[in-house]
């Protein structure tokens, strides 16, 4: 078999052909059999049955080695010894790395630059002295079009991430696998989606089995090829793509993928990046891995599904597909994981600067887990606060407003914007001439419910807060920094108050950052 398909093969890849092709597929010579996992806790939380097929169980932590080694196992000798070329953001290139190494066939893989590092690494590690990497643009497609560049050059043999019937029937093994793992009813399975041949592999070999169970695609609102192209009836093009998702950034998804999508696939659902983190962490409850971005996907889909259509008696699956994850990307995660569960609402509140602000705020927030507070005084009337507060359902956000209200605050809801999330929260400061007197300390407490407002209950009335910074980090101390305006003649009575506060405390006034960038 030819490792790119002509339009003959297109044509006849039928549903019959491809579970041939699937029973054929050589992909437990490097591949494993991965779990179909229950999730309990998911299970309870959302009065629905929920499993999980655990593709982050593979050598290369990812489904993708099955459709490369089959891919690749199939070419002849005159293909092998002109070795191969492929691109990939990442999970694809680890699996023809491997391939590569087994095989024997020398391989030149071309990666976006945005690629996580942990999975650059991977493939040099797995392919060894058999694999070259060549860093090119900012997306698969970009990588893809150098890949024909140099393909064009050198006579290699391309082998492509999902447009392939090898490719697309050695990802349908997953299927294969899943069905015979659960044979009793199923309602749906959730995939996510890049190119789609994760998707149209399992999608074909489900309904030729078993149509009457849903195969539900799902994609980030950001990089939604496949949705964009059902809905058009034909293949289209974005220009640009979201990069949190690295494994499903693809502008453009396969010409057979969509095929085969578009006779079997039931729905296509998107998602945004507060979703797939907290996808993710819910992945990490059940199981104790840290799925990726694109690893979550088909879970933050199914929580929709059922948010939306409400439980079903039969199971649901979601497919986590791969955990190649940068370290460096957890504290993103977690920061986004809260409001993607709804669990966090963020406010702007706006409150006049006069002794007893503090405390009503408090009272309007009525003893609820505060999950960060920042403030810094800038003017002589009104303070703005930017605060997040940890909620148990969305309508409880409403309430909140309503309580902000009745204080005669004004107030900004700010859990869907983006700019407030990712920048402006971390921006609120500076400079201020207001701010005289001022003694910066840091403080710890226990972490708990309600520990920052009682915190807040301690403060002295007469000593003007005029910055505070806290954010729940999920530890078991809360840190918290505060800038206090105490006139010179009062230090010794505000050393006493320190001493009797009970928190431990470090006194931060001539600490060098804060003098050059905060104080006047």
């Amino acid at each position: 078999m030819n490792a790119v398909a002509t339009p003959a093969e297109r044509d006849r890849l039928s549903e019959h052909e491809l579970l041939r092709l699937t029973v054929g597929a050589r992909v437990y010579d490097v591949a494993r059999e991965t779990a179909l996992e229950p999730a309990p806790l998911l299970s309870a939380r959302l009065c629905q049955p929920v499993l999980l097929k655990r593709e982050d169980q593979q050598p290369v932590f990812s489904f993708k080695l099955r459709g490369a080694y089959n891919c690749m196992a199939s070419l002849d000798a005159g293909q092998r010894a002109r070795g191969v070329i492929a691109a990939s953001a990442g999970n694809h290139a680890q699996g023809v790395a491997l391939a590569a190494s087994r095989l024997g066939i020398r391989a030149v893989i071309v990666m976006p630059v945005t690629a996580p590092q942990v999975k650059v690494d991977a493939v040099r590690r797995f392919g060894g002295a058999q694999v070259e990497v060549v860093l090119a643009g900012d997306s698969y497609s970009d990588a893809q079009a150098t890949a024909a560049r140099l393909q064009h050059e050198h006579g290699y043999t391309f082998v492509h991430p999902f447009d392939d019937p090898a490719v697309i029937a050695g990802q349908a093994t997953v299927g294969m696998e899943l069905l015979r793992q659960h044979p009793g009813p199923l309602h749906a399975i959730f995939v996510p989606v890049g190119g789609g041949g994760l998707l149209a592999g399992i999608a074909g070999y489900v309904k030729a089995l078993r149509p009457e169970v849903k195969v539900i695609g799902v994609q980030t609102a950001d990089s939604d090829a496949m949705a964009r192209s059902l809905d058009a009836g034909e293949p289209v093009s974005l220009g640009e793509v979201g990069l949190f998702s690295d494994g499903t950034a693809v502008k453009r998804v396969g010409d057979l993928t969509f095929a085969l999508c578009q006779r079997h696939v039931d729905d296509m659902l998107r998602v945004d990046t507060d979703a797939i983190c907290a996808a993710i962490r819910d992945v990490f409850q059940e199981t104790r891995s840290v799925p990726e971005p694109a690893g979550a996907m088909a879970l933050a889909g199914l929580k929709q599904y059922v948010a939306s259509h409400g439980a079903q008696a039969a199971p649901m699956i979601a497919v986590v597909s791969g955990a190649n994850l940068n370290f460096d990307r957890l504290r993103f995660v977690a920061e986004r994981a809260e409001v993607g569960e709804q669990r966090e609402a963020v406010f702007a509140v706006t409150i006049p600067e006069e002794r007893g602000s503090f405390r009503r705020f408090c009272t309007a927030l009525d003893q609820r887990n505060i999950t960060e507070f920042n403030y810094r005084i800038g003017s002589a009337t009104e303070a703005h606060i930017f605060v997040g507060v940890q909620t148990t359902q969305r309508d409880e956000r409403d309430r909140l407003v309503g309580a902000f209200h009745s204080h005669g605050f004004e107030v900004l809801d700010l859990t869907d914007d983006e700019l407030a999330k990712l920048h402006l929260r971390h921006m609120i400061g500076g400079r201020s001439p207001l701010a005289r007197h001022e003694l910066l300390y840091r403080f710890e407490f226990p972490e708990r419910p309600g520990a920052l407002t009682r915190f807040l209950g301690h403060m002295h009335p007469d000593w003007n807060i005029s910055l505070f910074h806290y954010r729940n980090q999920g530890a078991d101390y809360g840190r918290i920094l505060v800038g206090i305006q105490v006139p010179t003649n009062e230090r010794a009575l505000f050393q006493a108050f320190l001493d009797t506060l009970g928190y431990p405390y470090r006194d931060e006034s001539e600490n060098p950052a804060y003098r050059l960038l905060l104080r006047e």
